[in-house]
């Protein structure tokens, strides 16, 4: 097969580590179109990057352009529109994280994707990040016995966009920022979800809060799977100190700790100022090796037929929790598993 030709759809900061990758560094690709509302922005990555064909909707670019694969970096609420467009167009999908705002919208996107018989893989790339998939494959070789506790965090330096904020728009922090520990804890865990219990409050942004009602900054989730193992989620969103993404998994025979918050392995000591690292400043450096391996595993799922290692139905199990965690968070009680989309409005 020749080189996958790759139309990015959304050209925001998460669209362009992509972008680049499949521009210069994915081997077997080729990036022949980017997608993005703001068409002026579009066709300024495009002459960064030199890209031929520039769109400001997914239909104009599925009806004037020849390529084989979308990768999808836009807002979460366009998630599904865009994704059933370009599976009925048979066209092979990489959707970043969360994959959608609720699960039938996450149903219709697996569905379109499987009657297209098209890859659909979901941008949870924390599991192409080498100390992540180290610990997986220790945990699976049984190196610290069955996992009893898993402990995982994400904290961002700023806030999300906008759109992120407004809960007509996002389900919130602990979809947009923390749907990788939903991940992580039944990747890990190998187990689903049975219980889940969420706290949050605003104690960095008061006023998206007076604005947004139901906005929320900080929170911690605690989660029971099925097999009995016991899951715990950190989230904050500003933090400041930079961007942090850790886990820790506790077994019966030992425990396992996963990244760390330096960015190198330098650390200076004076007496005037004391011990001085430094720190990750933004996700992108953090997840830079996992970025990579990502796009990568996509390109050779299309190539050769291999079903991805981060599924639709992958997207569906962590959105499932995050949106048990968000009815907790407004009833106050925890929320058994399955989730019933029905039994309230989680928005």
């Amino acid at each position: 097969m020749k080189s996958a030709r790759i139309c990015l759809v959304g050209a925001g900061r998460a669209g362009m580590v992509h972008a680049f990758n499949f521009r210069y560094r994915v081997a077997e690709a080729e990036l022949v179109a980017i997608v993005d509302a703001n068409e002026a922005m579009a066709q300024e990555r495009a002459g960064e990057l030199d890209v031929p064909f520039v769109f400001d909707s997914i239909e104009s670019a599925l009806s004037q352009a020849d390529f084989d694969a979308v990768c999808i970096a836009t807002p979460t609420f366009t998630h599904a529109s865009i994704v059933i467009a370009a599976a009925r167009a048979g066209k092979h999908v990489l959707c970043e994280k969360p994959m959608a705002l609720t699960l039938d919208e996450a149903d219709a996107m697996i569905a379109a994707a499987r009657q297209a018989d098209v890859v659909l893989q979901i941008g949870f790339m924390r599991r192409f990040d080498p100390a992540f998939r180290a610990a997986k494959e220790q945990i699976e070789a049984g190196v610290i016995g069955d996992p009893i506790v898993i402990r995982t965090l994400t904290r961002g330096p700023g806030l999300p966009p906008r759109w992120a904020c407004d809960p007509t728009t996002s389900i919130g922090m602990l979809a947009e920022v923390n749907s990788h520990d939903f991940d992580t804890i039944r990747w890990l865990a190998g187990s689903e979800f049975a219980r889940v219990y969420a706290e949050a409050a605003t104690f960095k942004a008061p006023e998206l809060e007076a604005e947004f009602p139901g906005f929320y900054d900080t929170a911690i989730v605690t989660t029971r799977l099925v097999n009995g193992t016991l899951g715990i989620i950190d989230g904050c969103c500003p933090v400041g100190y930079g961007y942090d993404a850790r886990a820790e998994v506790l077994g019966t025979g030992g425990v396992l700790f996963i990244g760390e918050l330096r960015e190198h392995a330098l650390v200076r000591c004076t007496r005037e100022d004391g011990v001085v690292t430094k720190q990750f400043s933004a996700w992108a450096k953090r997840f830079e090796a996992g970025y990579l391996a990502e796009d990568e595993h996509f390109i050779n799922c299309i190539r050769t037929g291999e079903p991805p290692l981060v599924s639709g139905e992958d997207g569906r199990q962590a959105l499932e929790g995050v949106l048990a965690a968000t009815r907790s968070i407004q009833t106050g009680a925890p929320v058994s598993l399955p989730f019933a989309e029905s039994a309230g409005d989680v928005m």
